[in-house]
């Protein structure tokens, strides 16, 4: 298969598209209108990952964020902000039977952040996202989740709205290392599946055309734990953003748009911390970088005026 120049993101117009899809905030609106996350993971060795991503998501606008994780991380995870829905089902010998009944509310699904590798959880983790995408709910799979599909990628192949998140290593588990190779296992996936791989310039993998298109670089040379969790929350919030204002092709928008909007704000904690810079620190930031980037000022006067 010849290899095919990776494509540059035409940021500013797409930044620009995005802006329309942000839901105006008025007075008409009630809670669970601008997104309900729901997030799978979270175990006694890793609490922070699944609170990074749950608040990241509602930090941006989502207005509700479920947490569905192992019974000893729950209580961790409460301490850590109270802003915060969080299940202790996930090692309960009935977890699948618990959690379908509040996937069904729930309008985009993030696997993986502090999921782990224990064998049963792993096995929950992979029966809930077999619901998930037999009943089409919106999916977002990275960290840990990705481990599930190491040797069984044909779970998501065909589906719908489903976005992967892999870091540089998790990428080449999934694809393998040689880009023909890759770009092969990638095109199976098929049209509703898209390939998010970060990086020092994120990719973005269309399967049906083989194509890349390639993200400016940005952010800095501070790379602590955290900060893809804060993306897969965001992305899940921007997912159902673009999905509600039937933007075309909504997975490739919402991993743009989340891809830009985390190096910003590294950038924007560096500029203030430098190495001691840590993802609760970016965290901080995402009220001010997400005004200065993809506020609609019309709206907030309108919100001011109320």
């Amino acid at each position: 298969m010849a290899s095919i120049a990776p494509i540059p993101v035409q940021l500013p117009k797409l930044l620009n598209l995005f802006r329309t899809v942000v839901p105006k905030l008025t007075a008409e609106k009630y809670k669970g209108q601008c997104g309900r996350i729901g997030l799978i993971g979270g175990c006694m060795e890793y609490t922070g990952a699944p609170y990074f991503a749950a608040i990241a998501s509602m930090k941006v606008g989502a207005d509700l964020s479920h947490v569905f994780c192992h019974g000893n991380a729950a209580s961790v995870i409460k301490a850590y902000s109270p802003d915060l829905i969080v299940h202790p089902v996930l090692d309960c010998s009935d977890a699948v039977d618990k959690v379908i009944p509040w996937l069904e509310r729930i309008h985009v699904i993030v696997i993986g952040p502090g999921l782990g590798r224990d064998p049963t959880i792993l096995k929950t983790a992979t029966e809930l996202l077999n619901y998930c995408l037999r009943a089409q709910k919106p999916v977002i799979i990275d960290a840990d989740g990705l481990y599930i599909l190491n040797d069984n990628i044909s779970l998501v192949c065909g589906m719908k709205n489903v976005i992967l998140t892999p870091n540089v290593m998790e990428f080449r588990r999934l694809f393998g290392e040689d880009p023909e190779e890759s770009s092969e296992r990638i095109s199976i996936l098929g049209e509703g599946v898209v390939v998010l791989e970060k990086g020092f310039n994120d990719k973005i993998h269309i399967p049906q055309s083989s194509e890349i298109h390639i993200l400016p670089t940005g952010g800095s040379g501070r790379r602590c734990g955290g900060q893809g969790d804060i993306l897969s929350g965001s992305l899940a919030t921007f997912f159902y953003w673009t999905l509600q204002s039937k933007t075309e092709n909504p997975a490739y928008v919402a991993a743009c748009a989340s891809s830009y909007f985390v190096k910003q704000l590294n950038t924007s904690a560096y500029q203030k911390f430098g190495r001691s810079l840590l993802a609760s620190d970016m965290i901080n930031e995402i009220p001010t970088v997400f005004m200065k980037n993809f506020e609609n000022i019309c709206n907030q006067d309108r919100i001011l005026e109320l």
